[in-house]
């Protein structure tokens, strides 16, 4: 028996390939479906299910693409409704896997179809349980997702959370090794562990929603505290999941389309498209079209850009470091932006030689901004662009907060003559930020480089955390 666990940074999600005498399972796989092929045969081995654990909110899963791929059919716990072919599994019901058996545990709560694998040995021993959002390292999914399609508040969601895990994965051995969907950063949940596998017994001590003196009360009332809203994109991949997709070989002829500067700017005046510029920010800052986003390729991109891109349908054109062209529309296609409709080729540089319009970003270090901070005293405008809890922990006296996540329901309070500062943790946000006050005619800001992790370190007086408990 063989498991692998296939882990994607940019989502904190793993999906697994599980092997027995020749026999393939795959779990929860991306969209980019190939490489779960490819693995299968270079084994000699045949893929013969795909299981789905639950309809992803934040990733479209390569389920459909993969079954017409290979055949196999893809199998969902009981309550599941889709638009396409799929087993509709009974709880307890068993499926055979070259010498192992996978058992399906119908664990509902963070949605109603949500289920749990349970593999067996050769022996007829439990192994592993691959928990998708059921159960994470530290943490259990988050109940709000499903209710308007459940017809039920989060708080009796939770509720069924409660006894799916107290009836279902509480009572298995404590050896048993865990399998989550999602590891820290996803926004599936609040606390997970950076830990992506661990044994059922390690989360009975660790995790907080598995404490065996706890209520149903406590639970629902913690597992419910201090949710954020969740991203916009969420509700078009579980539709994407449910009712069935483009494959993504078609997404990338589309999006993989050359288009020399005069073409590019052609398109993007007539398509409208919303110009994408994925490079590091300090090369953003230095020059880029007018009006372009910036969300870099090597921050949580996919995540940012389900974020704050709220309409799906609207036509992307890319601009991105070289080489770098394909895993920039795949990874814009896994959260179910398929309309990319070509790239920059040549990057900016051949904008640049073209003779087009270039924009840029002030933009200071750490240094330069406490000497400027030093200068007037203070009496500067600074928008802090993290989110509210790293606000509360740290910030700057006299900085304000505007989140990210929420920035264009803060501009009524960002001037547009006077010059202010913006900052995140590290500087990724930041010019994020940047970039979208600039398509809206701001611009009068200044990034400060480096972000709040240097300015902390700096001469600029930083405000100390305080206790609720003690005011």
């Amino acid at each position: 028996m063989k498991i692998e666990q296939i882990y994607t940074g940019c989502l904190a999600q793993g999906a697994y390939y599980i092997e027995s005498n020749g026999e393939v399972a795959i779990i929860d796989p991306l969209r980019e479906v190939n490489q779960y092929i490819e693995k299968a045969n270079k084994n000699n081995a045949k893929i013969k299910y795909i299981f789905e654990t639950h309809f992803h909110a934040d990733f479209v899963s390569g389920h459909v693409t993969l079954s017409e791929k290979t055949n196999a059919p893809i199998i969902y716990g009981p309550l599941a409704e889709t638009a396409f072919e799929a087993i509709i599994a009974e709880d307890g019901e068993e499926f055979k896997l070259g010498d192992v058996t996978i058992k399906v545990l119908h664990t509902p709560g963070h949605t109603m179809e949500s289920t749990t694998f349970l593999l067996r040995d050769k022996d007829g021993n439990d192994h592993s349980l691959f928990t998708g959002d059921t159960l994470f390292l530290g943490d259990v999914g988050r109940p709000d997702l499903a209710q308007k399609a459940a017809d039920m508040t989060q708080e009796q969601l939770a509720g069924m959370l409660f006894d799916s895990l107290r009836t279902k994965i509480m009572p298995l051995a404590d050896d048993i090794i865990v399998y989550p969907a999602h590891g820290a950063g996803s926004a599936c949940g609040k606390n997970m562990m950076q830990e992506t596998v661990d044994t059922l017994g390690n989360q009975k001590k660790m995790n907080y929603a598995l404490r065996a003196d706890m209520t149903k009360e406590e639970f629902i009332y913690e597992v419910t505290d201090g949710l954020l809203p969740p991203p916009a994109y969420f509700p078009l991949n579980v539709k994407m999941n449910k009712e069935g997709y483009t494959s993504i070989d078609k997404v990338l002829d589309l999006g993989l389309r050359r288009l020399n500067p005069t073409a590019f700017e052609l398109e993007a005046e007539v398509t409208e498209a919303l110009i994408l510029d994925v490079r590091d920010q300090l090369d953003f800052a230095h020059g880029h079209i007018p009006r372009s986003i910036s969300i870099g390729i090597d921050g949580s991109f996919a995540p940012w850009v389900g974020a704050l891109i709220k309409d799906v349908s609207l036509p992307i054109l890319l601009v991105t470091p070289e080489g770098r062209e394909e895993e920039t529309v795949t990874r814009l296609a896994r959260v179910g932006f398929d309309q990319t409709i070509g790239y920059l080729e040549g990057g900016i540089e051949a904008w640049k030689q073209a003779g087009k319009e270039i924009d840029t970003v002030v933009s200071l270090t750490v240094e330069e901004f406490t000497e400027q901070y030093e200068k007037v005293n203070g009496e500067m405008l600074i928008f802090d662009v993290r989110k509210e809890a790293e606000f509360l922990s740290e910030h700057i006296i006299g900085a304000t907060s505007v989140p990210l996540d929420f920035i264009n329901d803060h501009l009524a309070e960002i001037p547009k003559e006077e010059t202010f500062y913006l900052h995140c943790e590290g500087g990724y946000r930041s010019m994020i930020a940047a970039s979208i006050l600039k398509s809206r005619g701001y611009h009068n800001m200044i990034d400060v480089d480096g972000g709040f992790k240097h300015i902390k370190e700096s001469r600029v007086p930083v405000s100390e955390y305080v206790c609720p408990s003690t005011l």
